[in-house]
């Protein structure tokens, strides 16, 4: 029985394994690139694609082998019982976690659904941003919603997220933790978080409800300078945003402050609609794969920004935020204020597989309009201001206090004048 389970593992292995060589197989074709496959007979992995060493049949032999060795030991020394289920999941998600890039992981059925509700906007969860450390796995509470239950319960921007549902989650794939703190509406979820001045976790039991991404907020403050917060970049995010620069264009805005500071970044497509919004024809971005091939994204909007504008950023700003201040820096069309930002100029494609489940993996480096790849680096502001001390740790930090917004506001009004 065992060995057969075993054998069904591999099997949907070398399955899953098969249709990533199909997708490869296209994707490469279509560029004009057919890689030759070794066939031979050689006991291991022996066989090679361009050069490199590949499994074959008489590898997963091993592999069958000694995972059935290993379920002989875990049958007869852990000590929980395990269901059977999970080791199939355990195995793909230890063969894309071999790759050791933080970004590609492997998404069972929940957690693909998951993933691709939250893309949407709408979700039912607590209602907060998180980011994860890549380098040690710790998960930080960015921004609980004003109208979500985590605010509610007394969440905090930069509680550090320690348990959920009594399991430690540091180090755990960040899509997989927000995928335990959703569920069905009027369901609970216990979170444990640890606080700076606290000598003890603490715990929330917080009530999941539908949550609708307040991914922009924007208002005009004084001298007509309107003033827009970009909380991540997700499909919903584009229509926001348009109505807030038509609404705020409406009312007369002289000047315009974007806020992306702590917006972990979303949609390549997103950003690419929003910046298509503020900058003339032109180039916005463009890609390059592992072959060299070159994609680029492209403003084709007649439309574009007519006042003067500056952009804030901080270390918490990345991806799909950098690629927004990157190509606003490289137009010279506005400032950019704040500090530098996280530094992840690579990208993503979450690839959807025939059972439900999803592999995302990296495929490519981005690069801004003048050919600069801040992978490691960041962007780096044209005015450097580090926020005040004492409101790194405010829910809501009031406008006149927010030292970094008052020195974007002062930028564009300079302009103005």
């Amino acid at each position: 029985m065992k060995k057969n389970f075993i054998t069904g593992l591999l099997s949907g292995v070398c399955s899953s394994i098969l249709l990533f060589a199909i997708i490869g197989t296209l994707y490469v074709m279509a560029d004009g690139k057919v890689n030759e496959y070794n066939n031979n007979n050689n006991v291991g992995i022996e066989s090679e694609k361009d050069g490199q060493p590949t499994l074959k049949a008489e590898g997963f032999k091993q592999i069958e082998d000694k995972l059935t060795f290993l379920e002989m030991l875990v049958d007869n020394y852990y000590l929980e019982e395990v269901d059977p289920k999970v080791y199939a999941d355990g195995i793909y998600k230890g063969f894309i976690s071999s790759l050791h890039d933080p970004y590609s992981t492997y998404y069972t059925a929940e957690e693909y659904k998951a993933l691709m509700e939250s893309s949407s906007g709408v979700y039912h969860g607590i209602g907060a941003t998180v980011s994860q450390n890549t380098k040690t796995g710790v998960i930080t509470i960015v921004k609980p919603f004003k109208t979500g239950p985590a605010y509610e319960a007394g969440l905090h921007p930069g509680d550090i997220l320690y348990l959920v549902e009594g399991e430690e989650v540091t180090g755990v794939d960040l899509t997989e933790v927000v995928s335990k703190m959703k569920g069905a509406e009027g369901t609970k979820v216990r979170i444990s978080v640890l606080r700076d001045g606290e000598t003890k976790p603490m715990e929330f039991t917080i009530t999941r409800r539908q949550i609708e991404v307040p991914t922009i907020e924007y208002q005009m403050l004084d001298n007509k300078i309107g003033y827009i917060v970009i909380s991540e970049f997700d499909e919903i995010t584009v229509s926001q945003f348009k109505e807030a620069i038509d609404k705020l264009e409406e009312k007369g805005m002289r000047g315009l402050v974007i806020d992306v500071r702590n917006n972990p970044g979303g949609l390549l497509e997103a950003v690419c609609r929003m910046l298509d919004r503020l900058l003339p024809k032109g180039l916005l971005v463009y890609t390059e794969d592992k072959y060299g091939n070159r994609v680029e994204e492209k403003a084709e909007d007649s439309q574009k920004l007519k006042v003067p504008l500056a952009v804030i950023i901080n270390g918490q700003s990345a991806s799909a935020s950098e690629i927004f201040a990157g190509a606003v820096q490289d137009y010279e069309i506005g400032t950019i204020v704040g500090t530098t930002s996280f530094g992840k100029g690579i990208v993503q494609k979450v690839i959807p597989l025939t059972d439900g489940t999803a592999v995302k993996l990296t495929i490519s480096k981005y690069f801004t309009p003048k050919g600069r790849n801040i992978h490691g680096t960041g962007i780096t502001p044209d005015v450097e201001i580090e926020l005040n001390e004492e409101l790194l740790k405010e829910i809501e930090i009031p406008i006149e206090k927010d030292n970094q917004l008052q020195k974007a506001i002062e930028t564009v009004e300079e302009k103005i004048k």
